[in-house]
């Protein structure tokens, strides 16, 4: 990342309770950064935290429309996230339910709402990213971290996307 991407890049969390809210400015333009998470061939790039690749993605980017992510940690477990888009407003807001399961479909993060939203400033996209409600403290504060990696990860990818 260059010195202007790591000034201009803030992260704050609040974590109070069954809620996260994560609010990131991205150096890039809002319709790019709503087709990161839009997009498949965007989202392999860049989702899950370090570690993790995407080899399998499906986005029906629609309300109503599924997606379906499968995770890949670098000691080859695998995760699935999955759920419907509640709410599709190109290029400004998406809510999707989630859930994470193992690949046999035994749950391991009960359902959650997350909700996307994206504001232009001045050539720059500033994302809040609110999720709720988790089941425990402990979900929360893993999904928080999670997020913190994807977001950067997201960062980087972006100036070459």
């Amino acid at each position: 990342m260059n010195k202007q991407s790591e000034e201009t890049i803030q992260q704050a969390g609040a974590a109070k309770g069954p809620e996260l809210l994560i609010t990131r400015v991205f150096d890039a333009p809002r319709t790019l950064v709503f087709q990161a998470w839009t997009e498949p061939r965007h989202l392999v790039n860049w989702w899950g935290p370090r570690g993790f690749s995407t080899p399998a993605c499906e986005m029906d980017a629609r309300a109503g429309g599924a997606y379906h992510f499968r995770m890949r940690a670098s000691d080859g477990r695998e995760v699935v996230w999955q759920g419907v888009c509640r709410e599709v407003v190109a290029p400004e807001r998406l809510v999707w339910s989630c859930t994470i399961r193992e690949p046999n479909g035994n749950l391991i993060s009960a359902e959650t709402i997350l909700t996307v939203t994206l504001e232009e400033q001045a050539g720059k996209t500033k994302m809040t990213l609110h999720q709720a409600v988790f089941d425990t403290i402990a979900n929360r504060e893993a999904h928080q971290n999670g997020w913190s990696e994807a977001m950067s990860r997201l960062a980087e990818y972006l100036p070459n996307a």
